[in-house]
C-alpha cells in the first residue's frame, strides 16, 4: 500500500559483468510488485524471434533522428551506426499508471535520464570485488583478452563513477541483490516527498470525519 499513486523510474546500472540483466530479471520474478521493463527503440533491424514492443520499437532513421530534435527520448546512444534510445512518452505513461519502470542502461546513458527525471531513483550494480568481476568478465569465454582488458578497464571507470547514484548495490549473490532493490523501491515509496500528495488528501478526510 502507498500514498502516492504515480510510479518509480528505476534506473539500474554498472560495469560489464557484473549481472546486471540477470539481477533485473530476477527483480521481475518477485511477485506483487507493479514492474514493467522499458522497452529501447532503436534503428537497427529485427533479429530473427524479436518482437515489436517487446524486444524493441523499431523504427527508421529520420523518425529516430526526428525525435531526438523534439526532445522524445530520455536517453539514446549511437553504436556501430544505429541509434538506441529510450523513449520518453512511453516511460511517462507507465509511470503515470503507477507502474515501477525499470530501465536497465550503460552509465553515460544514466547522466542523460538524470537530466531530465530528477525524481528517478539510480542504483549502481557493483561487484563484491574487483577480481570478482574480472573472473566473470574472464568465464565467458568469448572474447579476446584484449578486449576482456578493455572492458575491465571500462568497468573501472564506472565503478568510479558509482557515488553519482542514490544507491550501491553490491551483487554478492542475484538474490540478495534483487531483495535490496525491492526494500529500495518500498523505501522510496514512503518518502514523505513522495506521499505527501496522498497524505493531504488523507488529512482532509480526517478532519471531515473529526468535523
Amino acid at each position: 500500500m502507498k500514498l502516492d499513486n504515480r510510479g518509480l523510474l528505476i534506473v539500474i546500472s554498472g560495469p560489464s559483468g557484473v549481472g546486471k540483466g540477470t539481477v533485473r530479471k530476477a527483480l521481475f520474478e518477485r511477485k506483487g510488485h507493479d514492474l514493467v521493463y522499458s522497452v529501447s527503440m532503436t534503428t537497427r533491424q529485427p533479429r530473427a524471434g524479436e518482437v515489436e514492443g517487446k524486444d524493441y520499437y523499431f523504427v527508421s532513421k529520420e523518425e529516430f533522428e526526428e525525435r531526438i530534435k523534439e526532445g522524445k527520448f530520455l536517453e539514446y546512444t549511437k553504436f556501430v551506426g544505429n541509434y538506441y534510445g529510450t523513449p520518453l512518452d512511453r516511460v511517462e505513461e507507465q509511470l503515470d499508471l503507477g507502474k515501477e519502470v525499470v530501465l536497465e542502461i550503460e552509465v553515460e546513458g544514466a547522466k542523460q535520464v538524470r537530466k531530465k527525471m530528477k525524481d528517478a531513483i539510480f542504483i549502481f550494480i557493483a561487484p563484491p570485488t574487483m577480481a570478482d568481476l574480472k573472473a566473470r568478465l574472464t568465464s565467458r569465454g568469448t572474447e579476446s583478452e584484449e578486449i576482456i582488458k578493455e572492458r575491465y578497464q571500462k568497468a573501472c571507470r564506472e565503478i568510479g563513477l558509482a557515488y553519482l547514484y542514490n544507491y550501491i548495490v553490491v551483487n554478492d549473490t542475484v538474490e540478495n541483490a534483487a531483495d535490496k532493490i525491492i526494500a529500495i523501491i518500498r523505501s522510496e515509496h514512503a518518502r514523505t516527498i513522495r506521499s505527501i500528495s496522498g497524505y493531504k488528501k488523507l488529512l482532509e478526510e480526517a478532519n471531515n470525519e473529526h468535523d
